[in-house]
């Protein structure tokens, strides 16, 4: 499918499925996923959380979501999942189970067709292109597809005023994008120059960045780079991971937007005065114009997880290790 297709595609997609949250009852809606596509659902639970007065929103591996079998799912819950090639095996389960109790269900890919496309109500093609490359049509890339039918739920359901603020602000992610690749590029080169041989690296964020440091930890350190890492919350690390600092340990620390800063920027005041092999990326410092006031925390992550991607790209090939390599993945029965 070609980029302008993809663009149509999507936006009509996501207006199908707006026509479909009108007819529906709506109180609970459950993100279902694995590794990367499961933490690119946390920041739209924030604005769930942040935003709706009715409903409730909660993030799911997609198997814990069979075996655990919420009480709360039924014919009045909306269920979004996503799996990149939509092949993923436990999601499509999940998107039959959901079916099974009523739910409607909704998901994400970025291929035409896939055996989650056919076992859920309504998918969207988003759009993809490989980490730290700028993408054509970042306003529906699968973080964006997500804020538009996550915002479009409460547009729909609640009249948020915020739903058109986010669909302009999402209009303006390619130049956003373009600007931090320029500024953080050769930072980035330098970064992977100076840590290419650690052994492991800590990630911390909150609020709706967590899961941007989630993905950067299992995704592109420990399954692309095999580096030791773990994702912690920001509001976690003085209740025992701090006791692992000291200034050998790398840590990166993302600071956004949202109302849960404070917390990161406690961690930061910490991370300086005992850590010194620190990456600290702070939303403050992007340029965001044409990004609307209102919704910049809620945006940020897009960026944060942009930049992280150009960090990732450089640490790649410093390592000369591709961020394609795979030791199990797709290569032995798991």
């Amino acid at each position: 499918m070609s980029i302008s297709n993809v663009l149509t595609t999507a936006q009509s997609q996501v207006e199908q499925i707006l026509e479909a949250f009108k007819q529906r009852t709506i109180d609970r809606v459950f993100y279902v996923a694995c590794g990367g596509s499961s933490a690119l659902m946390y920041p739209s639970k924030y604005v769930i959380d942040r935003e709706s007065k009715t409903m409730t929103a909660e993030v799911y591996s997609s198997n814990e979501f069979i075996y655990r079998n919420p009480q709360s799912l039924g014919e009045n819950s909306l269920v979004i999942l996503c799996s990149h090639k939509g092949k993923t095996p436990e999601t499509t389960e999940a998107a039959k189970f959901a079916k099974s109790k009523g739910a409607l269900t909704v998901s994400l890919m970025y291929v035409e067709t896939a055996p989650l496309a056919d076992e859920s109500d309504f998918k969207v093609n988003y759009s993809w292109v490989p980490a730290g490359q700028l993408d054509p049509h970042p306003e529906i890339m699968n973080y964006a597809i997500l804020y538009r039918l996550t915002m479009g739920l409460l547009y729909v359901k609640e009249g948020n005023k915020k739903y058109e603020k986010s669909l302009n602000s999402l209009d303006h992610l390619g130049t956003v994008f373009e600007k931090a690749k320029a500024q953080y590029t050769e930072k980035a080169k330098a970064y992977a120059a100076a840590n290419k041989d650690e052994k492991v690296i800590y990630t911390m964020a909150s609020g709706s960045n967590y899961g941007v440091a989630y993905s950067f930890a299992i995704c592109i350190l420990m399954e692309m780079q095999w580096i030791h890492s773990q994702a912690i919350h920001a509001g976690e690390f003085f209740h025992g991971p701090f006791e692992i600092l000291d200034k050998d340990v790398p840590f990166v620390l993302l600071l956004g937007l949202d109302e849960t800063r404070p917390m990161e920027e406690r961690a930061l005041t910490f991370l300086k005065q005992y850590g010194e092999k620190l990456l600290i990326l702070d939303a403050k410092d992007f340029d965001l114009t044409g990004i609307d006031e209102e919704v910049k925390g809620y945006l940020a992550p897009l960026v944060l997880n942009f930049v992280l991607r150009v960090y990732a790209v450089e640490l790649a090939q410093a390592r000369n290790h591709p961020l394609e390599h795979r030791r199990y993945m797709f290569k032995v029965p798991y």
